[in-house]
């Protein structure tokens, strides 16, 4: 209707003021035609830019630049998202609005010109400056300029309204509403991959950083079977067997804080042991190991997802669980807890092990017996599941990491001959496909300010654990002082 009202008003002022001068351009009419084709020009750019500057700001970049963005960005962002939400509405009336101005443009020019000019310059001036320029600028500078402009895309909006909104309603409902464009877990990975500067694209995040925040993208599918010791790798000790030198050697040797505890059969655990908690027993008197404190050790199904096990694990309750083997096609939901450790605590339930009576009974804090069942209604396939494997917080934060956690009492195993290897005296730690190593036998404790009696007790426990270390050694060909072999995985399970 404006652009037919100037239409209408250039015809009447055209009449009214052509007289014997041939030359248009003494005309008032040719100059207010040439005015309103620059306006008409500048306005379809205007309208050509903001559509592709609006158009490609996403609500979820908007939000990103509202949360972490400056404080001139995050107030741009604020006053564009209200406008963008209402994406089919707002693509309608930029559209329209550059449409009119372009059809419009021949008419003007047409009465300036003749044809083949009036063409030459419509298609030079629209390309040029309500185009090529406008989506230019746009492109990079489209939130300043939509944040300048929101004011005049609001009036548009409401002019175009009687056509715009039910136009944008019925894309709406043909296109479905302008949802938040949410990167998926692998667009994420590579997104933080091309961030990293080992992409060279000008990123600033470390290897450490992209490691850690891809691991933690991953770590969701991943489960405790992905993470697990398996049961024949691990050390354990028996409940029946006695705490002497042999024994307590061996405990040394492998440098675990926990140890497990079954009964029999190595599958059939009953608790976990701290080493910590032997400080008091004396090899000479040969403790039983049923005699000791011995923990319950929680048991978690092989699918559980390993957030929820390390969710279980920051509570405090266990650092290490066993993995029993799902029985059928039963799956493990996210948000299953560790069995026999939110809910002894929630019935304030001692978790230490009675090993002389079995362990289907607990003492709560009053005294009173309570059976097994009562406690774990939901978790019987789970309490009576095969065990296969033991998983750690350690293990869990490998998983996180993508790095093996070392430290001076790791045991590895030798990727050739498939020999666990101490590494107690590690010489060199890297970050590569290979560990150098060499056996902890030739290192000694000190034994300066001790008494004679503990000296012999060192020593003691010393040859126990050389001795050991040597015929393992011996049995699969391995000699001499040092060892330098390709190491794969930590098998430690403190």
């Amino acid at each position: 209707m404006v652009v037919f009202g100037f239409l209408r008003l250039g015809h009447l002022l055209r009449s009214s003021m052509v007289g014997d001068d041939p030359s248009p351009y003494s005309q008032p009419w040719w100059w207010i035609w040439a005015g309103i084709s620059l306006f008409l020009v500048l306005f379809a750019g205007v309208m050509s830019g903001l559509t592709l500057g609006l158009m490609s700001l996403g609500l979820v970049d908007l939000e990103v630049l509202q949360q972490s963005g400056t404080d001139e960005e995050r107030e741009q962002a604020s006053k564009i998202a209200p406008v963008v939400r209402k994406q089919h509405q707002l693509l309608v009336t930029l559209l329209l609005c550059n449409a009119a101005a372009m059809e419009a443009l021949p008419i003007f020019l047409d009465d300036m010109f003749n044809e083949v000019v009036a063409v030459i310059l419509s298609v030079t001036f629209v390309l040029a400056f309500g185009e090529v320029i406008p989506q230019a600028v746009c492109s990079r500078h489209g939130l300043a300029i939509g944040a300048d402009l929101i004011w005049l895309v609001k009036i548009l909006m409401t002019i175009s309204w009687p056509v715009s909104y039910p136009v944008g309603k019925i894309l709406d409902y043909l296109l479905g509403h302008n949802e938040s464009a949410l990167f998926r877990r692998a667009q994420l990975k590579a997104l933080v991959s091309i961030h990293g500067r080992e992409a060279g694209k000008g990123g600033e995040l470390t290897h450490d950083e992209t490691t850690i925040i891809q691991g933690a993208l991953d770590l969701t599918e991943k489960t405790a079977l992905d993470s697990m010791t398996p049961i024949e790798s691990t050390f354990s000790l028996d409940v029946h067997s006695k705490l002497d030198w042999e024994a307590l050697g061996k405990i040394i040797a492998r440098g675990h804080s926990r140890v497990p505890v079954y009964d029999g059969n190595p599958r059939n655990l009953i608790g976990v042991l701290l080493v910590k908690s032997l400080l008091t027993v004396r090899a000479e008197a040969e403790t039983p190991v049923s005699s000791v404190s011995i923990r319950r050790i929680p048991r978690v199904p092989s699918d559980m997802p390993l957030y929820d096990i390390l969710n279980e694990f920051q509570k405090g309750g266990s650092h290490m669980a066993a993995v029993t083997k799902v029985k059928g096609n039963k799956r493990t939901s996210r948000g299953h807890d560790l069995n026999g450790i939110e809910k002894l605590e929630g019935s304030g339930m001692s978790r230490e092990a009675d090993v002389e009576k079995g362990v289907g009974n607990q003492t709560n804090a009053n005294g009173n017996k309570q059976s097994e069942e009562n406690v774990y209604d939901d978790y019987d396939d789970l309490m009576d599941g095969e065990v296969i494997g033991i998983i750690t917080m350690e293990d869990v934060m490998e998983e996180l990491l993508q790095e093996e956690i070392v430290d001076e009492t790791d045991e590895y195993i030798d990727v050739h001959k498939k020999v666990r290897v101490a590494a107690a005296a590690a010489t060199q730690v890297s970050k590569g496909s290979s560990i150098l190593v060499r056996r902890a036998g030739s290192l000694r404790t000190p034994q300066m300010g001790l008494s004679k009696q503990g000296q012999h007790a060192v020593s003691k426990i010393w040859q126990v654990e050389n001795l050991a270390r040597e015929e393992q050694l011996a049995t699969h060909g391995l000699n001499g002082d040092a060892l330098t072999t390709p190491l794969l995985w930590n098998d430690s399970h403190k």
